[in-house]
């Protein structure tokens, strides 16, 4: 079946029922300028470089798929930027109707459909037709102390954005963890905009004077200030092998590669390669919690351990664990409580729940919030209820009121993990 895409974002506007929205789709979903479409919007790794793509107010002749895909490849490629890609932007848009450019392109060229329809939709529909974003992630040391034995790589674990730099044509592209696009560190995409560093990935935390600082910047309008970021590199792999899901170098091998670029002229103050020491888990235990009780006391999260030998799995893995004198979980915001005493009138807690390995939590958590954050989720509850929080804690313990619901011994708010509700970095 086919159909004009724009007419199919329309009718998926009409009904915010997940069901609907997977039922139009799978009538369509063999479309091959449906799914190009759809890919373009949704591969978090096609990025257009165009901050600005107006609306139309002409109803023009009409634009052909194919040209529009030259136009969007020549974009992706970077063929078009600055006053260039305007311009062909501008030359597209008179050229397309209204629908087509309002409903359709546009909403490729700025990657959201602004119809409910996400990757996750798609996929549910047709498995694999949008590839999602994935990196490494590391599995909890204390849950899973014996999976990694041996000679081991030991770093510190930063406290800041994880984020996943992407170099194709000389020109960097800042992800998180997820595939967000961050674009506020144009300082650090700068840096890595080399030839040299051309269809590779980095692997590392963006970094600032403090969390809280941090995250402020993360959430800024694009073009903010941001200099006093820095990225903290701890690894790397080819660009093709990263999409493959694995890389074919052991980590102490990329490790010393990393090491020959930091000794070129290629490295700029804003990156900064993480150190690590090597040591043999069972034989040095002596140096590996004397690493660990410094790495506490200089304010790092903790150390990472990992394999010498062991590969980039674009998954989580037990192969980097990660071990924390504290837990993190992620829970939702389900309510807000009004404070008491000088934070009368603004937030006392947010009350706060979710599933974390298995365990069901709810819990209220007030410390850690600043006095401006109290007073600008008050004013903002309806954006605040069903955003994700990061919460430290001491451990989980069973909660007073049943055996079948877990809280958390002295939680403190972290941090948002996302822009919208649901939404994480």
């Amino acid at each position: 079946m086919k159909t004009d895409p724009w007419k199919l974002i329309q009718l998926l506007e009409r009904d915010n029922s997940r069901l609907y929205k997977e039922d139009m789709l799978s009538q369509y979903i063999d479309d091959e300028g449906l799914v190009k479409g759809l890919l373009y919007c949704l591969d978090n790794m096609i990025t257009f470089g165009v901050a600005d793509v107006p609306t139309s107010q002409n109803d023009g002749p009409g634009l052909l798929p194919e040209d529009f895909y030259i136009l969007a490849d020549q974009l992706k490629n970077r063929e078009l930027t600055g006053h260039a890609a305007r311009d062909a932007i501008v030359v597209a848009r008179e050229a397309a109707t209204n629908e087509q450019w309002n409903d359709w392109y546009r909403r490729i060229l700025i990657k959201d459909l602004r119809c409910g329809v996400s990757l996750k939709t798609v996929n549910n529909v047709k498995k694999g037709t949008i590839p999602v974003f994935t990196c490494m992630l590391a599995h909890s040391g204390d849950n899973n102390p014996k999976k990694i034995t041996g000679d081991c790589v030991v770093e510190y674990k930063y406290d800041g954005v994880r984020a996943i730099i992407i170099v194709e044509n000389s020109n960097a592209t800042i992800y998180s963890r997820n595939g967000k696009q961050l674009k506020n560190f144009p300082h650090i995409e700068e840096a890595f905009s080399n030839k040299m560093f051309d269809d590779l990935v980095f692997d590392g935390e963006v970094m600032s004077a403090d969390f809280q600082t941090l995250m402020k910047q993360v959430h800024r309008k694009e073009g903010a200030e941001t200099t006093d970021a820095y990225f903290a590199l701890f690894d790397f792999l080819p660009l093709d092998e990263f999409k493959t899901g694995s890389s074919t170098l052991p980590l102490i091998k990329r490790k010393e590669l990393l090491t020959g670029f930091e000794r070129s002229e290629y490295f700029s103050d804003c990156i900064v390669l993480t150190k690590h020491t090597v040591l043999n888990i069972e034989e040095d235990a002596d140096k590996f919690k004397e690493i660990n009780n410094t790495a506490i006391e200089q304010g790092y999260e903790g150390i990472m351990v990992k394999p010498v030998n062991g590969y980039y799995e674009c998954k989580r893995s037990y192969g980097w664990l990660k071990m924390k004198p504290y837990i993190e979980v992620t829970l939702t915001v389900i309510d807000i409580e009004e404070g008491t005493g000088k934070n009368e009138g603004s937030t006392g807690a947010l009350v706060c729940e979710g599933t974390d390995e298995g365990k069901h939590i709810k819990v209220n958590v007030g410390t850690g919030l600043s006095d401006d954050l109290r007073n600008d989720i008050w004013d903002s509850t309806n954006t605040v209820l069903g955003q994700l929080v990061e919460i430290r804690a001491d451990a989980v313990t069973i909660s007073q009121d049943s055996d079948d619901v877990y809280s958390l011994r002295f939680p403190r708010f972290k941090s948002f993990r996302g822009f919208e509700p649901g939404e994480k970095l």
